[in-house]
């Protein structure tokens, strides 16, 4: 292998939140921190090599996306998942939960309701509930292991007035890449019913074989027209600081509407170390990168695989996607509160706590494995001295 994913990187001093937060999120500054969705890896060197290239310039004012950004993004994505997109579809945001705020603004009134699929990423709760709109939670099904789409529950309430339906996909914390029947069917259901689809596909990278990643916006024509993708290299790359996602909308209309809520929101311009980092991720260069990146994290699930079949009573929901693991501990039957002092105060792991994605997640924990071997060797070694 070209690049050492395993090397342990030293964070201390450098403002990182999993480290500097651990005190108010977890009662205790030492815990083994594996919450907060960015990695313990270190950038590739070519994106490293273009940001020093760039600073070597004594200049670092207003900059716009220039060609290359445009070209990069519309590359990656058909390169990617075989989806052509014209570089005129293509817009910025400061990032996906800025993106998930300013769609609800730009495409529903308040009080409108706008539908998510939980449990799920905890800031799309707030992207609705803090600009005034009503929630609609559309339950997961978790059968036999896999999370599944109740398309019955989800076209009635689609069909009950819900204006905007917010999309995870890849899911995050559930680990699902959708397939093309789910997608397709959730889409024609919006379309039936006039429902704007907003598509959050920030983890569509990190892709476990045989599953495949499809953009929901590439099935069809119309579903295209109807559908807000949003998407970074700040997961898969690990460049979440740089503060630079964007979004592709090739409806005209739509374009327009979401554009002029950048500039009200006063959210418009960007970040020049972002731009250059993007224009440096997607190309063949980080494909490789990224080939080597999953190989690593495949390694890592296998080690959490393994370990756990000493663990009884604690299991892993089979990841299709992302570097962030749902484990299931409720057949331990614990409150909350009793599994977060077992985690916390004996095994001194500082993982995300399931409710904080809604309801459903009580009673499971997401870990982050984007780190050294090591670290999730250690991680769960912790875990199998409390829970055995």
């Amino acid at each position: 292998m070209a690049y050492n994913f395993s090397k342990t990187v030293d964070r201390t001093g450098t403002a990182s939140v999993k480290l500097e937060q651990r005190m108010e999120m977890f009662g205790r500054a030492d815990v083994l921190p594996m919450w907060v969705a960015d990695m313990d890896i270190e950038v590739a060197p070519f994106i490293m090599d273009a940001l020093t290239r760039r600073l070597n310039h004594p200049v670092l004012g207003y900059t716009i996306r220039n060609k290359q950004y445009h070209e990069s993004i519309a590359w990656w994505q058909n390169q990617r998942f075989g989806w052509k997109v014209n570089t005129d579809w293509i817009t910025y945001t400061p990032g996906i939960v800025a993106g998930l705020c300013h769609a609800v603004q730009a495409f529903t009134q308040p009080g409108d309701k706008v539908l998510i699929q939980t449990p799920v990423y905890h800031p799309f709760y707030t992207a609705v509930r803090q600009n005034g709109r009503e929630l609609v939670a559309n339950s997961l099904q978790l059968v036999d292991g896999k999370y599944r789409i109740d398309l019955d529950e989800f076209e009635k309430q689609i069909s009950n007035g819900v204006k905007l339906f917010i999309l995870c996909n890849p899911h995050n914390p559930v680990g699902r890449a959708w397939d093309l029947h789910e997608l397709q069917s959730m889409a024609e259901i919006c379309l039936a019913h006039g429902v704007t689809i907003v598509a959050d596909e920030i983890h569509s990278d990190i892709i476990y074989q045989p599953y495949k990643h499809i953009p929901i916006a590439s099935i069809s024509e119309e579903i295209q027209r109807n559908t807000i993708t949003f998407n970074s290299p700040s997961k898969t790359f690990n460049v979440a600081g740089l503060a630079t996602a964007y979004a592709i909308i090739p409806d005209k209309v739509k374009l327009e509407q979401f554009n002029k809520q950048l500039e009200e929101n006063g959210t418009w311009h960007g970040n020049l170390m972002g731009y250059t980092a993007l224009s440096a991720a997607y190309t063949p260069q980080g494909e490789l990168w990224l080939q080597e990146l999953l190989d690593h994290l495949r390694s890592n699930i296998k080690h959490v695989k393994r370990m756990l079949t000493g663990i009884p009573n604690v299991k892993l929901i089979e990841p299709e996607s992302t570097y962030l693991l749902w484990l299931d501990f409720r057949e331990l039957k614990l409150s909350p509160s009793k599994l977060n002092d077992k985690l916390i105060a004996q095994a001194g792991l500082g993982l995300n706590e399931g409710k904080v994605f809604g309801v459903e997640g009580l009673g499971f924990q997401r870990m982050n494995i984007a780190c050294s071997t090591d670290v999730v060797v250690e991680a769960m070694n912790r875990l199998k001295q409390v829970f055995t």
